[in-house]
């Protein structure tokens, strides 16, 4: 298989892991978050409508910068005055030109939950997370072992925060349950075309039991992407570059985050 621009971030991020010096264990007792809860918010039953979780992105590997400038408090308050259920920060610099400043500032700014976007590989990284006022830390399966997997959502669930395990296949979805994944979200980008398949998708909801959370991720431009993966049974949509790039955020926001759910078959 051809590298991928997941390799490249990962080798950074696990390059910068081993320089981390800090004793992971050391820390655990110290750290333990205390606010909203991602889980919580995600639940059908808290209204009629499929949820959003809408994302502050500076900049994409792919297509460079999307808005440098953006003042991440300001569009925080945009979402949540939208409609928005929760907030997702990309706390990734070299790549996304992110940082844990970024999450801090928009969890002191907002009710709302917020989940720490980045390319997790290490505990410190989850408690980073914590630390820092995330409700939630991304796990991508393809980017992390077995044991990995299973140490970091036992982490994360020590502290008080979710975790929202990334799947792009059914194999994936499969390693992502046998690690005690609670929330799914199903990435519908290929990682080597960059192409986006709703339908791919939407089959890898076929191997998720109907107790778990899920999220539909990558390639939601407009309402009818939306309404496609609410149709699937997804829970919640995380949604980026449409919001950012959109001359009116809070409209499209308030669109989406008016798409009827849908139960399950």
């Amino acid at each position: 298989m051809a590298p991928t621009y997941l390799d490249a971030i990962l080798e950074n991020h696990r390059q910068r892991a081993a320089k981390d010096q800090r004793d992971w264990r050391a820390r655990v007792d110290e750290v333990r978050y205390d606010g909203p809860s991602f889980a919580l918010v995600l639940r059908k039953g808290s209204s009629p409508f499929i949820k959003v979780i809408a994302e502050i992105k500076r900049r994409s590997p792919s297509k460079g910068p999307l808005a440098p400038d953006l003042d991440v408090v300001a569009l925080a308050k945009i979402y949540r005055d939208s409609g928005a259920s929760a907030v997702s920060v990309l706390t990734d610099h070299d790549f996304f030109d992110g940082s844990l400043e970024d999450l801090q500032r928009v969890h002191k700014s907002v009710e709302l939950p917020v989940l720490r976007k980045d390319f997790t590989v290490s505990a410190n990284d989850v408690l980073d997370a914590a630390q820092a006022g995330a409700s939630a830390v991304l796990l991508i399966v393809a980017a992390l072992s077995n044991d990995e997997l299973v140490s970091f959502i036992e982490l994360a669930e020590s502290c008080g925060i979710d975790a929202l395990v990334e799947v792009h296949d059914v194999k994936e979805a499969r390693r992502a349950l046998d690690s005690g994944a609670r929330i799914v979200g199903v990435n519908q980008r290929d990682l080597n075309t960059f192409d986006v398949d709703a339908e791919h998708a939407a089959s890898v909801m076929d191997a998720l039991p109907r107790e778990c959370l899920t999220v539909c991720e990558s390639g939601l431009s407009e309402v009818a992407d939306v309404e496609r993966a609410a149709q699937a049974g997804f829970d919640a949509v995380l949604v980026g570059e449409a919001f950012i790039t959109a001359p009116d955020p809070s409209a499209i926001v308030k669109a989406f985050a008016l798409v009827p759910s849908v139960l399950r078959a």
